[in-house]
């Protein structure tokens, strides 16, 4: 391991001569200069009006469907997928894609698990017996699922660049045999009410992704904690932000500004960032959101003039997901089959949708200005965090 001695955790050496990190217990003495507190401010801020205004909307609890697979696609990316929204939103529509299905399910089960953790909330609070059935929904039958879904690790895992070895990896976690007594210190401060809440969810972030208690998945799951602990804590309604898109495109930083944590302290630092990804996030969801509802809504009024009630049903099916076929529409709806095609048909002469395939048959259509505003890149503001 890289990191010879740190300010924020302790180094050990095991009997086999690798060294490995153990994080000291949270929370840990922070310095609350103005940028930290400018940085805060900021944050809970634009987060508040992202709650507020997307209550506001007509639809949040539809657009929800979409950015958790948004959510669920950048996450899963930084861990080396490849699958991208559309293909995610095709293949939910029952169109059949071409990309790696081993891809397009672990995206899947990102979502399963968070639909599975936020209805788990209504329960109990965010616990690690809650992580462990979360880590269970997202590694089951993916890639990896060979590593005990569900269960905290036993043997030694590290963090290193392909072919590095427990003596030779940048950063090895806590031993298995101080693996539970840094969970459970971590349990506890998850139920600590003291710190404001965002800097609260930044330290339980950092704090999971240091002791990375399983053998895959930790990158993910550590994701996840963030959105159920924004919903735990009220601080949002319902999962309408999504931070995973930030560290996604700031993908290097984010794992320097974790590594830098480990090895120099650097609390302030980390803090900032990630606030600076809760402002960043909170103005994206927010301008998505509002952007596609205009969408649908001059569509419903025209649909409703020209058209259908049907047709207007069909409209606000693409609020959940842009991509869809008749069958999809004919099941969704409870309608025929041939009154679901007329109605498809109505909508792509109107514009609305097109047509995305070659089939005669079982043919697929997108809404695809819905589509291009979920797709559009994370506009990052610039080092407002350094």
């Amino acid at each position: 391991m890289e990191i010879q001695q740190s300010p924020s955790g302790r180094i050990v050496t095991s009997p086999k001569g690798y060294r490995s990190f153990i994080p000291n217990s949270l929370p840990p003495m922070l310095e609350w200069d103005n940028a930290l507190v400018n940085a805060l401010s900021r944050a809970d801020f634009l987060l508040g009006k992202l709650a507020r205004e997307g209550n506001k909307l007509p639809n949040p609890h539809l657009l929800i469907r979409p950015f958790m697979a948004r959510e669920a696609v950048l996450s899963s990316r930084i861990e080396g997928t490849q699958a991208t929204l559309g293909e995610v939103l095709a293949a939910n529509a029952g169109a059949y894609i071409k990309q790696d299905h081993s891809d397009l399910e672990e995206v899947q089960n990102y979502i399963k698990a968070l639909d599975y953790g936020l209805k788990r909330l209504e329960e109990f609070p965010l616990s690690l017996r809650l992580i462990k059935e979360i880590h269970k929904e997202l590694m089951h039958n993916v890639r990896g699922s060979h590593a005990t879904p569900g269960e905290f690790r036993r043997s030694q895992n590290w963090i290193g660049s392909p072919g590095s070895t427990l003596n030779t990896a940048k950063f090895v976690p806590p031993p298995p045999d101080d693996l539970l007594t840094c969970l459970g210190e971590l349990e506890s401060f998850l139920y600590d009410r003291q710190l404001p809440p965002l800097i609260h969810i930044a330290l339980c972030h950092y704090q999971f992704e240091a002791i990375h208690p399983f053998l895959d998945g930790n990158g993910r799951v550590g994701r996840l904690m963030i959105i159920l602990l924004l919903v735990e804590r009220k601080i949002l309604p319902s999962p309408l932000l999504y931070i995973s898109a930030f560290f996604e495109a700031t993908r290097d930083d984010y794992y320097k500004q974790l590594y830098s944590v480990s090895s120099k302290g650097t609390w302030n630092e980390w803090l900032k960032y990630f606030l600076n990804g809760i402002a960043v996030q909170s103005e994206d969801a927010l301008s998505r959101a509002e952007r596609i509802n205009e969408l649908l809504n001059q569509w419903t009024i025209n649909t409703a003039i020209t058209g259908s009630q049907i047709s207007v049903s069909i409209v606000q099916q693409l609020a959940i997901n842009p991509y869809l076929t008749t069958k999809k529409i004919a099941d969704s709806l409870n309608i025929a089959y041939s009154t679901a095609q007329r109605n498809i048909q109505k909508l792509e002469a109107a514009g609305i949708i097109k047509e995305t395939s070659d089939k005669k048959r079982d043919k697929i259509y997108c809404a695809t200005e819905i589509l291009n505003i979920l797709e559009e890149p994370t506009k990052l503001l610039a080092n407002a965090y350094e």
